[in-house]
């Protein structure tokens, strides 16, 4: 029989309007809160990592590979399409995709309003995965066949607002160069990033109507697209592109164009670190509390297995059973109440945010299991080890002081 285990059985099944019973709420309560605020919190913070970094993606891609030229203006020099690294570029380790794309910047213009734009061209190999979720209304544009071109624009939410347009309306284009020239184009979609430095300025078209206006051929591109199949590796990739590029062609890392952006997001996992710190260290200290409390409620009992010949060690046991106990509860409601919660806000999007801060308009929820169980078994840790410093306490009660001691 373990005597230990019998005894903290024993402990926990006290009264529920005993003081020992509200104590051991506390503590649970307490494991429960922490656990439930922590599983939140990663599913927040990785959520809006998510949700930030696929906007990004959607027009930075993981790499853009241009032309090496000293021009920092959307007047591109071609890349010829069938490149050596545009054909080999999805047999480098590391790569997911690559598609072309070109620039033109440009001017909209209705009857009242204008607006400065860039129109960023795609060919038939565009993904348009990611691109989808941000398509608030109407479809993606079409990409002509080789000859001719699609008049059919993307155009984001903010310029349809200024130039008062909705899907079906069509819009001329005006490209500034040795000559003005004018194409009117079709909206056929209208999306919506919240991300400022897309949504003011990129229109989405087709590639050939680039080409014309360049005077290029059908081989030539602006540059290129690259994504990788791991973020976390895109270092690695990055060096295996590089090194199978020609040398008169130059690369961009996604985190080195828009920097800003990143170091925020690095400067949200700092915050996490510090905020997880907090909570880890209130639930060890509820838990000390809880148990130091227990232990002075049952002191008598202590005085007594100490004189029936008790060693601390049997009654440090006690304790820790008493206190694995809660955790198990605190781990079990916390678990309940920290995925109930997340998996209401991911279904109905309880919470709203203003996309014009916060990039998004609802607080968005990324479910990553294995960070959830590890959290699991980090608390259980943790507080299991932090639960044998009060039992430390039981090696200085005296049994004929505790015999005699009144609550």
């Amino acid at each position: 029989m373990n005597v230990p285990f019998f005894l903290a059985r024993r402990i926990r099944h006290a009264p529920m309007a005993s003081f020992s019973a509200t104590v051991t709420k506390v503590g649970i309560a307490s494991i429960a809160v922490g656990l439930a605020v922590m599983i939140i919190a990663f599913a927040v913070l990785f959520g809006f990592k998510r949700t930030i970094q696929q906007k990004i993606f959607l027009f930075g891609a993981h790499m853009q590979v241009s032309k090496f030229t000293l021009n920092l203006s959307y007047e591109e020099p071609p890349l010829f399409l069938r490149t050596n690294l545009y054909n080999i570029a999805e047999q480098i380790p590391g790569v997911r995709h690559i598609q072309a794309v070109s620039l033109k910047a440009g001017i909209l213009k209705t009857p009242d309003e204008l607006a400065g734009a860039v129109l960023k061209g795609v060919d038939k190999d565009y993904d348009w995965a990611l691109f989808r979720e941000s398509i608030i209304a109407g479809k993606v544009p079409a990409v002509a066949p080789d000859s001719g071109y699609s008049t059919e624009i993307l155009i984001s939410k903010r310029m349809a607002d200024q130039l008062q347009l909705k899907v079906g309306g069509s819009v001329p284009m005006y490209f500034i160069g040795n000559q003005l020239r004018a194409r009117k184009l079709n909206v056929v979609g209208i999306y919506e990033t919240g991300l400022e430095e897309f949504d003011n300025t990129i229109v989405l078209g087709d590639i050939r109507l680039i080409q014309r206006l360049n005077n290029w051929g059908a081989d030539s591109v602006g540059r290129y697209e690259v994504f990788v199949s791991d973020f976390d590796q895109l270092d690695a990739t990055t060096r295996r592109v590089f090194d199978a590029m020609s040398p008169d062609m130059r690369l961009l890392k996604v985190t080195d164009q828009y920097r800003p952006l990143f170091d925020w997001m690095v400067l949200l996992d700092r915050n996490m670190v510090v905020f997880l710190v907090l909570i880890v260290f209130v639930s060890s200290f509820n838990m000390v509390s809880v148990l130091l409390v227990l232990m002075m409620e049952r002191t008598p009992m202590i005085g007594l297995l100490k004189a029936l010949g008790g060693n601390n060690k049997l009654l440090r046991q006690i304790f820790f059973y008493v206190g694995l106990n809660m955790i198990v509860w605190g781990l079990l409601i916390g678990n309940v109440v920290g995925i109930g919660l997340c998996w209401l806000q991911d279904t109905y999007q309880l919470i709203p945010l203003d996309p014009r801060n916060y990039y998004m308009s609802y607080v968005p929820i990324e479910w990553d299991w294995t960070v959830i169980v590890l959290l699991n078994i980090a608390t259980i840790i943790l507080i299991a080890a932090v639960l044998w410093i009060p039992t430390l306490v039981i090696n200085r009660i005296q049994p004929v002081r505790a015999l005699v001691f009144k609550k």
